[in-house]
């Protein structure tokens, strides 16, 4: 039996630059700039993105680090990280 997956959706916020996002996911999941702009570019647009398909623990353990990421220092009134939630994979 296959172990059932999950996918991590990184939620849009005007809270946060573009080079905030390519950085996260850089430093999260070892994306490339490229792929990185691409999904800001997504997040930006339609308000989510899915950043990742695994196990459950896969995701929550890089939901963890997004949350755990920071404020966006180029946005003075930034206060936090960004939002990432885990769903179900259909």
């Amino acid at each position: 039996m296959l172990d059932r997956r999950y996918h991590l959706v990184l939620l849009d916020d005007d809270d946060h630059s573009y080079g905030y996002v390519i950085e996260l996911l850089g430093r999260v999941f070892g994306y490339g700039v490229e792929k990185s702009y691409t999904l800001a570019c997504i997040v930006d647009a339609e308000g989510r993105v899915i950043v990742e398909t695994g196990s459950h623990d896969e995701v929550d353990r890089h939901q963890r680090a997004i949350h755990a990421f920071g404020p966006d220092p180029r946005i003075p009134h930034c206060k936090g990280s960004m939002s990432a939630v885990v769903e179900p994979a259909r």
